[in-house]
């Protein structure tokens, strides 16, 4: 029997699946943990337990949280909800405004923001502007799209796959000679195409009454001659009530980008260089336009865009970018680098970590980052959830803190996965925050970190505040964690026999070990439980000889569920193993 003194510093790899228990031989099993519950990554490799949340404001259920920022300080947090959304600030609803999304449409409600204004987007209805007024009012409104001095809408026309090979006879009208009966040779006509503009003839007309499923009533702006024959030339607006509207949206060297509609999927629409409702291709000068259409073996639906260092087009089936610089008609350079797919039946707005495009996978159990290689430009697609498959069950939602380098990925089971990474430190940590209840949503703003919570009362927002030790002002919450089991001399020990177990802690006022399937209190000074007194910083243990450690178990495990600071910078056990 051999005698070991294992000493953990750096925790750098948070909470490792089970799977690695056996792997002595990648830096996992010296860095990862075999559980990290409510307790975070420091920057030195360290792990603290999580802070607690402050009550602000109650919500309606399954609402969904969106950052709004109208200039450096002023600041609001939306809260989306059925048919509604509420302006907050300063931790206090304000005033609230009708939407048209309702519950069962909002987590694919896609958004933009530049400047003062918020662009959001949903492939079932027109896209609205949120804007707020020098007097200090909000509104939403419609956006509308360019129209010119002759009544023409700047928007691309599409001939869709529906309406493929059916031809339209055109008639005069009653109404005068710049309406016309157009009838077509199937059945395509529906409701919903009043107000929707169709393109035939060379000229645009405006659906102004619905007969049948093949007649219509148009308008145009002007007389015409009637074609002597039924024609087959003729196209769609890209977007209507009839066709959809764009699906996901994003800002990019100064265009408006949608990407994807109901009808057409696969579509990406630029708009003309600062002019962010024309979306006319014109004559192809540079600053005009652009249209295009992804082009696969496989069907490809645009999921959602990203502007980074070039446009990233995030599809059902791949990872798409264009590298062009600048992005003209005339330099379109756009190719598939990757095939992970992102998840398309919610939206998980892409997150910015360390100049990297961070998304979630199709299958919704991974974390992807778009990593550029600039020698080669091309991209690559790192899984960060490749030590700890087991933490992403079901995303519900997604945001990055920059402050505190940490990633909140809400889980449908209402647990919230926690990544914590800094790079230079070489930490890439996940943890699990458990609360009483349920994480639903989270966002950040103005540097803190808000959640959607559902408890017994009812759902609240609530931030997390570094001072709280319960969550919502209310609920205790335990934390725990636990190392991986022992590795010695290049072997998997057959038995462990524990003798102390020690910890280097810094402002610390309670700490409890779990040893020989009990839970034993680390001694700490009585003088620091003094009100207003720091925690202890320094060295505690236990004495635990003749303990029987199973060597597959964890070599040593820590708990605590007072609503006290507990911070530790190492962990040293002693014992003997035999192999």
């Amino acid at each position: 029997m051999g005698k070991f003194i294992h000493t953990q510093n750096s925790f750098a790899h948070g909470e490792v699946a089970s799977e690695f228990f056996g792997r002595g031989d990648i830096s996992a099993t010296s860095k990862g943990l075999s559980r990290l519950e409510n307790m975070d990554v420091l920057p030195s490799g360290g792990i603290s337990r999580r802070p607690g949340t402050v009550r602000l404001f109650e919500v309606a259920p399954d609402s969904v949280l969106v950052p709004f920022s109208v200039s450096n300080d002023e600041n609001y947090l939306l809260v989306l909800s059925n048919e509604n959304i509420q302006i907050c600030k300063d931790g206090a609803a304000m005033r609230n405004i009708p939407a048209p999304w309702s519950k069962a449409e909002l987590q694919s409600v896609q958004y933009a923001q530049r400047f003062g204004t918020m662009i959001f987007v949903h492939p079932n209805h027109r896209p609205q502007i949120l804007q707020k007024s020098a007097s200090g009012d909000f509104s939403l409104s419609d956006f509308n799209f360019h129209i010119d001095d002759q009544q023409q809408i700047r928007i691309p026309f599409i001939r869709f796959d529906n309406a493929a090979g059916i031809r339209l006879s055109i008639a005069t009208h009653q109404n005068g000679n710049s309406f016309a009966s157009v009838t077509a040779s199937a059945p395509i006509w529906n409701e919903n195409y009043v107000g929707s503009a169709l393109l035939f003839m060379n000229r645009q007309w405006i659906v102004t009454e619905f007969i049948n499923p093949t007649r219509i009533t148009v308008a145009t702006n002007g007389g015409y001659s009637l074609p002597s024959l039924p024609i087959s030339d003729w196209r769609e607006a890209a977007f209507s009530r009839a066709r959809g509207w764009p699906a996901s949206i994003t800002f990019h060297q100064n265009r408006l980008i949608f990407g994807g509609s109901r009808d057409w999927p696969c579509g990406v629409w630029m708009s003309k260089v600062g002019d962010h409702t024309n979306f006319d291709a014109g004559a192809g000068l540079d600053d005009e336009a652009i249209f295009l259409t992804l082009l696969s073996s496989t069907r490809q639906q645009i999921c959602t865009v990203a502007s980074a260092d070039n446009l990233q087009i995030l599809t059902s089936a791949g990872e798409w970018a264009i590298t062009a610089k600048p992005l003209t008609p005339t330099n379109i350079d756009i190719r598939q680098h990757t095939s992970v797919g992102s998840k398309s039946d919610i939206y998980l707005q892409p997150q910015k970590i360390e100049g990297s495009t961070v998304f979630v996978s199709r299958a919704g159990r991974a974390i992807r980052e778009l990593v550029l290689d600039d020698l080669n430009n091309t991209y690559s697609a790192v899984d960060l959830c490749a030590l700890s498959p087991h933490l992403m069950t079901a995303p519900a939602d997604m945001a990055y803190h920059d402050a505190s380098c940490r990633l909140f990925v809400p889980q449908q089971d209402g647990t919230m996965a926690v990544l914590t990474k800094i790079a230079p430190l070489g930490i890439s940590a996940w943890a699990v925050y458990k609360t009483t209840g349920a994480f639903k949503s989270v966002a950040v703003m103005n540097d803190s970190v808000y959640v959607a919570a559902k408890r017994d009362d009812g759902t609240f927002v609530e931030r997390f505040d570094k001072d709280a030790f319960t969550d919502s002002g209310e609920y205790e919450f335990s934390h725990a964690a636990a190392g991986m089991p022992l590795f010695a001399g290049a072997h998997n020990p057959k038995s462990v026999r524990l003798s102390k177990l020690s910890a280097r802690v810094l402002d610390t006022k309670s700490l409890f070990f779990l040893a020989d399937g009990r839970r034993i209190r680390a001694g700490l000074p009585n003088e620091i439980f003094a009100s207003g007194a720091p925690g202890y910083s320094g060295d505690t243990g236990i004495n635990i000889v003749g303990t029987v450690h199973d060597a597959i178990l964890p070599l040593w495990a820590i708990t605590g569920d007072e609503p006290l600071p507990t911070t530790i910078l190492s962990i040293t056990a002693e014992g003997r193993f035999s192999i």
